[in-house]
């Protein structure tokens, strides 16, 4: 299989940081200022001291925040005081999902990369990731990306997130007062000004145009980076048009090609609404975990908070409520205890309005369903096995691996009460290691996760469960 992924690839430079270390950081600033911005929290880094206010308010309530940086000054310090005894890795949900389809056995993975510095380039699985002969050779030309005509400098930089992780109980000293960390957590400190705005690199893009009878799959993320204006008068809805066509144009080429759309965090809700509606009917997919199911409640109705408890009946319901109002082919969510996903059939059942249906069914029907929900349930099943490894050994090393490690893990207890819930709700039918219903022409199907005792990382789980499972369902489809 050949997939682009797109947009967001960044560096990931993260550091553990203790008490007495932001103790003696924060006496290098005056009192009165962090105090004031530890209060009224500025929610942008243009200064050093608002990035150690970010950090000390986050650590004092333990909270996790990102605040993207807008000076040149501030990234230079925390590039020359933290990057060089920094875990450096790849970030970014296109970077890590490209490393998981190329150690998972894809054929050929390209992704765009807004800027291929040597330390970017030698972050990427070395097994199939295919870069344009003009992309790298951006690398050798001072490692300065083509740009937009902003003339900002700072746009050139690599663009790296700087995550600070910090650990519950450690205590500091907040200019005489002792505080104690009440839960881990961790504070980014975001440089990424090309990612912001969806920066296509244009080896990406003329390669996309000229193979795009060649691509299987397209896996695209990083919206929820965009901002609402940007300092050359662009706004996030000319970025969303721009990419719309761009999309368009590939599938214009090959009428053939999958295209799922994964979600993030965002920061705004108006713009999280504009790209679900925007791409909703064009693309042939969409992840999100949810939180960000939760966010999308006007389009949806069902409250947050059962949502946010992972309550698969209200999971399930939002699901089916986003797919059937929007007309969406396929929605799949994400969370840590199971995963749901509601698509498309050709089926015309109704089993809310005669609830003597299931016993009316015609044998042969009934076998063609079960067939193409167990061809759902197996890619879901490989996502969830390639999510458990990663999660329990930090590494993924090819299906065998993944095999292997995936039998030392633990269904979700959890997850599976929540099935149990769930065929309660929907009147469903168990199937392989899952369940599903059938609700209209749509079918909605669920399985438990795999967790690990004592996970190496928690990061990326989410991406290399959609990779995982959007690979299996290209070849299932084949």
């Amino acid at each position: 299989m050949n997939i682009l992924c797109g947009y967001n690839v960044n560096i990931d430079s993260v550091y553990r940081v203790n008490g007495p270390e932001i103790s003696e950081l924060l006496e290098t600033f005056e009192a009165a200022e962090i105090l004031y911005k530890i209060e009224n929290p500025p929610g942008k880094i243009f200064s050093e001291s608002d990035f150690v206010a970010g950090l000390a308010y986050c650590m004092k309530n333990g909270c996790g925040a990102e605040w993207l940086v807008f000076e040149q000054s501030v990234f230079e310090f925390l590039k020359s005081r933290y990057f060089g005894k920094s875990l450096v890795r790849m970030g970014g949900n296109a970077g890590i999902m490209a490393n998981a389809l190329s150690q998972l056995g894809a054929s050929r993975v390209i992704p765009n990369v807004a800027v291929p510095s040597k330390t970017q380039l030698s972050l990427f699985s070395k097994k199939a990731i295919y870069f344009p002969d003009t992309f790298t050779s951006l690398e050798k030309n001072a490692e300065t990306p083509p740009e937009e005509n902003t003339g900002a400098a700072f746009s050139s930089q690599e663009p790296i997130h700087f995550v600070f992780d910090f650990s519950e109980g450690e205590t500091f000293s907040l200019y005489g007062t002792e505080i104690r960390v009440p839960r881990e957590n961790r504070f980014i400190a975001t440089c990424d000004h090309l990612n912001l705005r969806l920066f296509v690199n244009p080896a990406f893009e003329q390669y996309a145009l000229q193979h795009a009878c060649e691509i299987d799959g397209v896996l695209i993320s990083g919206f929820h980076l965009l901002l609402e204006n940007y300092p050359n008068g662009r706004t996030y809805k000319t970025i969303l048009d721009d990419t719309f066509n761009q999309l368009r144009s590939w599938k214009a080429r090959n009428d053939k090609l999958q295209i799922h759309l994964e979600f993030g965090h965002f920061a705004s809700k108006e713009i999280a609404n504009s790209v679900f509606l925007k791409f909703a009917k064009f693309s042939d997919s969409l992840g999100m975990n949810e939180d960000e199911l939760a966010m999308l409640y006007n389009l949806h109705g069902v409250p947050g908070e059962e949502l946010l408890q992972m309550q698969s009946g209200a999971v399930a319901d939002a699901a089916f409520r986003l797919a059937t109002r929007h007309g969406l082919k396929k929605l799949l969510i994400h969370t840590r205890e199971f995963v749901l996903a509601v698509f498309k059939t050709d089926f015309k059942f109704n089993s809310e309005s005669n609830p003597e249906l299931e016993s009316k069914r015609e044998p042969e029907l009934e076998a063609e369903l079960q067939r193409a929900t167990g061809e759902k349930l197996e890619a879901l099943e490989f996502g969830v096995r390639c999510a458990g490894a990663y999660a329990a050994s930090g590494r993924l090393e090819g299906r065998k691996f993944v095999e292997e490690e995936a039998l030392r893990l633990q269904e979700s207890t959890f997850g599976r009460k929540q099935i149990k819930a769930f065929l309660r709700a929907f009147n469903g039918k168990t199937l392989r290691q899952g369940a599903y219903a059938l609700r209209g022409d749509y079918i909605i199907c669920m399985l438990p996760t795999l967790l690990s005792r004592s996970p190496v990382t928690t990061v990326g789980l989410g991406d290399t469960l959609t990779a995982g499972t959007f690979l299996r369902r290209l070849e299932l489809d084949v």
